[in-house]
């Protein structure tokens, strides 16, 4: 069992530079919540980097585009970025969709969803 990130934010260099100055200029209108909760405009945040570390289930991040690449199949669905998916074995399903992803305002509120989330699995 593993928990795959999905940022709504594609790899490379320049959208880099694109996301940090869209996050800086517009922020409101900044389209990966995912994002805006685990980094600042430049780096990921303290917070983040230690539930990281704390976790015991591990865990994969992947930019869409990146996503799409490595798990492309004609059975995949047609999934809402950012999102949080659970594989177990080959099998993925949803366990954070965007509009939760959307609802949480803080960091804090995000990690107790998915500590929360993780011990109803168990």
């Amino acid at each position: 069992m593993r928990l795959i990130f999905v940022y709504n934010a594609d790899s490379g260099m320049v959208n880099n530079v694109m996301d940090i100055a869209h996050k800086i200029i517009k922020p409101e209108t900044y389209a990966c919540s995912l994002c805006q909760l685990t980094h600042g405009n430049f780096k990921e945040k303290k917070a983040w980097a230690a539930f990281k570390q704390q976790t015991q289930v591990p865990l994969e991040f992947y930019h869409k585009d990146e996503f799409k690449n490595i798990f492309k199949s004609k059975f995949l669905p047609n999934y809402s970025f950012p999102i949080i998916l659970l594989a177990v074995g080959e099998q993925l399903e949803v366990f954070m969709t965007t509009t939760m992803l959307n609802n949480c305002k803080t960091l804090e509120q995000l990690i107790a969803q998915i500590q929360e989330r993780l011990k109803a699995l168990v």
